[in-house]
């Protein structure tokens, strides 16, 4: 395959309905008996927003609120003889008139100059909203200074705020982070669960929305930040909207015998919260975030691929979700929540792979074609308690429980090379598995009488449990062409297995904190880890005709393993005048690992003392601008995959052996961050590069059984290790804020250490992304996106000489709305992805064209009823295409998607206040 991206004919097609897009929109326009537009500005010469514009003539009367650029517009008035009235407040009013319009659709009236009003202005307090507020470690979007249409969700009004990207499948990214959990007002929404909040909340009910760098509650009790954060949104609501009851249903239907049906209720009280929302569907719509928030079968997205508007999960999913929460206060010292969620998936994932083993001069390949269907049952629930036992003392108390229960099967045709020797092969497996998982995290908090002196407590409990029932058939035929007469080879392997896996563990630390100094703050601590785990696997192995040849004793086993450590350290922060911070610290940490089978046959053990220095500072330039670097160091315990004392040839092609003498790694981070903002711009920048070295990292060692097409894993500690990740943001405000554009990018490279045939190699695999976005709104009338993405995915080979694998992506973008009325508006999504360098040259669809298109009309009272007419992926193209670089595999898939369909859906949303007394 060529090294550069082939542009098929459906470009043509892309370029013919993008002129059609907008031809028709223009032409939708100008069927409107009558439009009325204009501008509004002050004394000199500035829009205004907010201003009151009512119109009325011999057959209407109507009002419209003048955008930011002071423009606005009437749609399909149908009298003479207009007359229009400006008012704001502190403003005075104006009248003008435009008699006897009956012979044109379209009157566009001067631009009014509104003047103050003298005589009330000492008495007039005028609001000016700052659209983004910086603070320390909170960032605010004050909503009363974007424009949303009444009927705006949350995920719709985040995409059109600045540093916010929301991914096809409801991921939100905030500053180029994920968002991990939304809270309203402080308390979570429905456990903090992302897609359940934006899917939910309007965005007329929200004041202001608070994106805030999160270091845990434990370090919040503290009141130290160090480490690294995740991102978390806050939403605070309206006053008038804080005792609200609302909802919404919708139900569609489509052809492919596509089907869509949801409602959620939700009720706001003051403080007080309760929540149910439920939905059943086949067009890959999901409530929940937790499990698989994309159905079946997906990989998450990253914000490289927001070009995409593909699909982005593999398969087809038929979803089933429900789930209610609460929020409240049991008395003025006990605020509690709590969730409950349930989803049922069922998925059937087709596709193909092409797996690349390197081996120096020789690359074993697997071309496989497979289908797999499975069904998957997940409950979720989990509650919090936060109690002030005294004005000193505070309790958190958060439990989890969850319950997954899964089952399903897959059958796979593959074709394995190895120099002269070729394997087809027909593997088919039926699996079943129930996982039980409970977690409790318990946080104490004391104050004491001498200002920031502090104890802080944290214990986790954990459990875990995993039984796993399979039933194997793996049938090879090897021929090896090596000999002047062809040599074949049959194989057979029938197997039952059942697993049964139990995790158990246990953390706890102890903190103290004392002030020392002016702005100084000593913190003596301790932290304790314990990890169990108790393995059983049961292996039988059955013949062609099913016969039960009884337990193997050699594949079976029996096996526990521990993991502890202790650790005890001190760390000393100071804060100069709130400019300059620094931390600086050390630990002692005695770990201890060991194994052992129920026979005693096995038993390893395995002791260490790490020495684990911290240190941090933070320079705060001024109000918008800051650098942080930061080292962190911290322990990684093999998994049980890695330790496992026996053979496991589930896959007769790729045998597995785990290492019980493997020791825990120590993984040490060094990063460094720089932000600044330029508001009055509307200008933010952020970058940031880690640098990643282990020692003992635990890698595979890859070998090949000679004369066969069969591979054989171990696992083993090296030192050598290291990882570099860089990143970076830049978003603008351009054209008096009519054009966002973000610019973003990633360059991660791992020096991606493998042994192969026991020999090392020190290879490299890098990864660069560059993304560009540019959003435009014009005067409520239209809206675009235009998105493009680069990527590029390099492994490197060194031994026995250098090699290179090479895969490229590219995605462009374009998606528009046109409001062709007060009430009707039509939209377009257009990419085309292009991807050169994967291996398979049986594929597909390799670069899709995606178009989707949709016409939505709202009426009734408040515009609370949408119907929408929707295509997706007008060209029938989608497919999803990867690669994954894992030691020295490379592994390209192909996977079917949810492609060309049509739906009509229908959407009525609910709103009550409650009676005045």
């Amino acid at each position: 395959m060529s090294d550069k991206f082939e542009i098929s004919g459906n470009t043509h097609r892309v370029i013919f309905l993008i002129v059609f897009f907008f031809v028709v929109g223009n032409a939708q326009a100008q069927l409107q008996k009558k439009e009325v537009y204009g501008f509004v500005v002050d004394i000199d010469g500035q829009p205004l927003a907010g201003v009151n514009v009512r119109l009325t003539t011999s057959l209407d009367t109507v009002m419209a609120i003048s955008s930011k650029t002071g423009f606005y517009k009437f749609y399909q008035i149908k009298g003479s003889n207009i007359r229009l009235n400006y008012s704001s407040l502190g403003l005075q009013i104006v009248d003008r008139s435009y008699p006897q319009y009956n012979t044109t659709d379209r009157v566009i009236a001067e631009t009014v100059v509104l003047k103050p009003q003298v005589s009330v202005l000492k008495e007039i307090v005028i609001k000016k909203y700052k659209p983004i507020v910086f603070k320390e470690d909170t960032v605010q979007f004050n909503m009363g200074a974007f424009q949303f249409d009444r009927r705006t969700l949350l995920e719709d009004a985040l995409k059109q705020l600045p540093n916010f990207q929301v991914s096809r499948d409801g991921s939100v990214y905030a500053f180029g982070k994920p968002i991990t959990s939304v809270q309203v007002d402080g308390k979570k929404f429905f456990g903090g669960d992302v897609l359940t909040a934006t899917r939910n909340l309007p965005a007329d009910f929200i004041k202001n929305i608070q994106v805030i760098d999160f270091f845990g509650d434990e370090a919040s009790a503290k009141g130290t930040k160090t480490g690294e954060s995740e991102k978390i949104l806050n939403i605070v609501l309206k006053d008038d909207k804080k005792k609200i009851s609302f909802g919404q249903v919708t139900g569609g239907l489509g052809d492919q015998e596509r089907y869509l049906a949801s409602a959620g209720l939700n009720k706001f009280n003051d403080g007080q919260e309760l929540s149910f929302v439920g939905s059943v569907n086949n067009t890959n719509t999901n409530l929940f975030s937790f499990g698989s928030p994309n159905g079946g079968g997906s990989r998450d997205r990253v914000m490289g691929e927001l070009a995409d508007f593909a699909d982005p999960t593999d398969g087809f999913n038929a979803i089933g979700s429900l789930g209610t929460s609460f929020s409240t206060n049991l008395n003025d010292k006990i605020s509690a929540f709590g969730r409950y969620s349930y989803t049922n998936t069922k998925n059937t994932t087709r596709g193909n792979s092409y797996l690349q083993s390197v081996y120096g001069n020789n690359i074993i390949t697997n071309q496989e074609d497979y289908v797999t269907k499975t069904v998957d049952n997940a409950h979720h629930m989990n509650w919090g308690f936060d109690i002030k036992l005294s004005d000193s003392d505070l309790l958190k108390i958060s439990p989890t429980f969850s319950w997954n229960k899964s089952k399903g099967n897959e059958s796979r045709d593959r074709y394995i090379k190895n120099r002269q020797i070729t394997n087809d092969g027909e593997y088919a497996s039926d699996n079943s598995s129930t996982s039980p998982n409970a977690e409790v995290d318990i946080l104490y908090a004391k104050s004491f009488k001498k200002p920031g002196r502090k104890l802080v407590y944290n214990l986790h409990l954990g459990y875990n449990s995993v039984d796993k029932k399979e039933d194997i058939v793996d049938r090879n035929k090897i021929i090896d062409s090596a000999f002047n007469q062809v040599q074949i080879k049959d194989s057979f392997l029938n197997q039952f297995v059942k697993s049964e896996n139990k995790n158990q563990d246990i953390k706890s630390s102890l903190s103290i904190i004392e002030p020392v100094d002016k702005g100084g703050v000593l913190e003596l601590n301790y932290d304790f880890s314990y990890t169990s785990i108790d393995a059983r696997r049961l292996v039988h192995e059955r013949n062609n005709e099913l016969v039960d040849f009884g337990r193997v004793d050699s594949l079976s086993l029996s096996y526990d393993y521990a993991f502890s450590s202790n650790r005890v350290g001190m760390k000393y922060q100071q804060d100069i005048f709130n400019k300059f911070k620094y931390n600086i610290g050390f630990a002692v940490q005695p770990t201890e690992l060991k194994g052992f089978s129920k026979d005693k046959s096995i038993q390893t053990s395995y002791s260490n003392v790490n020495l684990i220095p911290a240190a941090g500072v933070k320079w705060k330039f001024n109000e918008n601008s800051d650098l942080s670097i930061d080292y962190l160091g911290k322990n990684n315990q093999p998994n049980f995959y890695q330790i496992q004392p026996i053979l496991d040839n589930t896959n007769s092609q790729n045998i597995i052996q785990g290492n019980p003498e493997l020791q825990a790694e120590f993984a040490n981070r060094i990063l460094a961050k720089y932000r600044k903002s330029i508001v009055k711009r509307g200008q933010y920048f952020e970058s940031s590069i880690a640098y990643n070295f282990i020692s003992n990292k635990i890698v595979s060692n890859r070998t090949t059984i000679p004369n066969s097409t069969i591979q054989k894993t171990t696992f083993l500690n090296t030192s050598g290790y290291y990882d570099i990740k860089a990143y970076y943001l830049f978003t603008a405000a351009l054209f008096n804020d009519n054009i966002q554009m973000s610019l973003n990018g990633n360059a991660d490279f791992y020096n991606n250490v493998t042994y192969i045939n026991d020999i090392r190699n020190d290879g490299g695999h890098f990864l660069y992304s560059q993304s560009l976005q540019f959003r435009y709104m014009f005067n409520d009338v239209f809206e675009a996106e235009l998105n493009g993405n680069y990527a590029l995915n390099k492994a490197t080979y060194k031994r026995p000489y250098n090699d290179q694998i090479v895969a490229h992506t590219g995605v462009l973008g374009l998606g528009s709305k046109y409001y062709v009325s007060a009430h009707g508006s039509f939209g377009v999504e257009v990419s085309q992805r292009l991807n050169s360098g994967y291996s398979s040259s049986s594929w597909t669809n390799i670069n899709p064209t995606i178009i989707n298109a949709y016409f939505e009309y709202t009426f009734m009272r408040n515009n609370l009823a949408m119907l929408r007419i929707q295509g997706f992926d007008l060209l029938n193209q989608n497919s999803g295409i990867t690669r994954d670089v894992i030691g020295n595999d490379i592994f390209d898939v192909q996977n079917e998607r949810l492609s060309r369909y049509f739906m009509v859906s229908l959407n009525f949303r609910l709103q009550k206040y409650p009676k005045k007394s």
